[in-house]
């Protein structure tokens, strides 16, 4: 352990001001902004008051979570002073990109520590959120390792800023030394942006009770973000099933409520006792469940979200959203057409381990229908995906796909198969469209059935 005395010195050489550090910004910088709720606050804001100096700035973030934009992007206007890019896209990034200011960086989100590290454009300087030190010098990344570490080895300089509301994280690298950075910012200590835990509507429900009814006792669970996984959570803690574990890319409040239900217990064959994660994301709940909580284990993305891990770990159960799915049961996750909406993040990952998985599978859920802005209504069954949109899925990796009418499991189903598979989950209103398009793309034939 490094005397106090010592420590105490070294703090204070690398303590500087949140302006200060905004002005190590340089013309044709390339800096990182932080991921989830280590995003900085203060040294964005810092440099917004800088706008009218930047020129050919770029800024990256991944998997932001904020409850407003980045102050920096509100005070420019060109991409000739900033310009943003994101390797998983939030509301905001959405919106900088309609403006056309942020661009999608498409990657496994397993790949980018290699990414970050191996990247010939480099990062000039790296700016994220901490917990503050403690008496080993240790600074607490927070509960959101991810990526981070590739980020760290890739950057030239290191700027960390401190937010005495970062909870502690537990897990593996979650701790960054004091001589491992270069400079220090006591922030605001402004409160981390939540997620709030929308309840579901009708139709997530009977998508969820598709579901749980298919997971049983002693399964892993993987969720995905939003209304829907968080209804699949809380049904499993209201229901029969127990033993319940998680290895999940994001760590949100449903697990919350299976521990308080008894179900969490992290008795499984991998990682045995933990709770593992790669980054968090809720209410002030989760982050005060997290907080030097040894049930809890954050772990890098190229750890939780690697295939062979997730295969080695029994009844593995992955559940995700997509947007839309079409009869090849290939499935758009990601964008709108040409619209960028979110990333590819984990996804493709856990459908394959799922599968691979002893008793393993995997779920991904969508309502049958949306309602368009003019009023119409349109399946989200398809017979083909929209012009412009990205395969997350390709249709030999897709095993179960679910609506509020029921469960299909593409696996080692042939084309017309799936097709009819996926027609008996669409909405009533469109499956005699959905068959007369299957029947002109070659899918759907008569002879379909015909046994030989």
């Amino acid at each position: 352990m490094y005397k106090v005395s010592t420590l105490a010195e070294e703090y204070k050489k690398k303590l500087i001001t949140a302006d200060e550090a905004a002005a190590m910004v340089r013309p044709g910088d390339r800096i990182h902004y932080g991921l989830g709720c280590g995003a900085v606050v203060d040294i964005d804001e810092a440099l917004a008051k800088r706008a009218d100096e930047l020129h050919g700035v770029e800024v990256i973030s991944t998997v932001s979570i904020r409850e407003k934009p980045f102050a920096l992007y509100e005070a420019t206007s060109s991409n000739d002073q900033v310009k943003f890019a994101s390797a998983h896209f939030s509301g905001f990034d959405r919106l900088m990109s309609k403006n056309g200011r942020c661009w999608y960086i498409p990657m496994l989100f397993s790949e980018l520590p290699k990414y970050w590290i191996n990247n010939p454009s480099g990062i000039d300087i790296a700016m994220f959120q901490v917990a503050p030190m403690d008496k080993h010098g240790n600074f607490n990344l927070g509960p959101q390792v991810a990526d981070m570490w590739g980020v760290i080895k890739a950057a030239k300089k290191i700027i960390v800023e401190v937010n005495e509301n970062m909870p502690i994280a537990l897990g593996h690298q979650t701790q960054l030394n004091l001589y491992g950075i270069d400079y220090v910012v006591e922030g605001s200590n402004t409160p981390l942006a939540q997620m709030p835990d929308k309840p579901g509507s009708k139709i997530d429900r009977m998508i969820a009770s598709h579901v749980v009814e298919r997971i049983k006792s002693h399964s892993t669970l993987q969720l995905g973000i939003g209304a829907l996984p968080s209804t699949i959570g809380k049904m499993l803690a209201q229901s029969d099933i127990r033993n319940i574990n998680a290895h999940t890319e994001m760590f949100v409040d449903a697990y919350v409520d299976l521990f308080e239900a008894g179900k969490l217990t992290g008795n499984k064959n991998v990682d045995k006792g933990k709770a593992l994660y790669t980054f968090a994301g809720g209410t002030q709940r989760l982050y005060d469940f997290i907080d030097n909580n040894p049930i809890c284990c954050n772990a890098p993305v190229n750890y939780v979200n690697n295939v062979h891990i997730i295969s080695s770990i029994k009844n593995f159960v992955s559940v995700n959203s997509c947007i839309q799915v079409d009869l090849y049961g290939q499935v758009c996750s990601e964008s709108v057409g040409h619209q960028q909406i979110s990333g590819t993040g984990g996804q493709l990952d856990f459908v394959m381990g799922a599968f691979q998985s002893e008793g393993g599978k995997s779920f991904i859920c969508t309502p049958s229908t949306r309602a368009l802005p003019d009023g119409t209504v349109e399946s989200l069954i398809a017979p083909m995906l929209k012009p412009g949109s990205i395969v997350t899925t390709p249709r030999m990796a897709t095993h179960y796909i679910v609506t509020e009418y029921g469960a299909a499991d593409l696996k080692g189903k042939s084309t017309w198969e799936r097709a009819e598979a996926l027609i008996n989950i669409a909405h009533p209103d469109f499956r005699e469209d959905l068959i007369k398009n299957a029947e002109k793309m070659g899918i759907w034939k008569y002879t379909s059935k015909t046994s030989f």
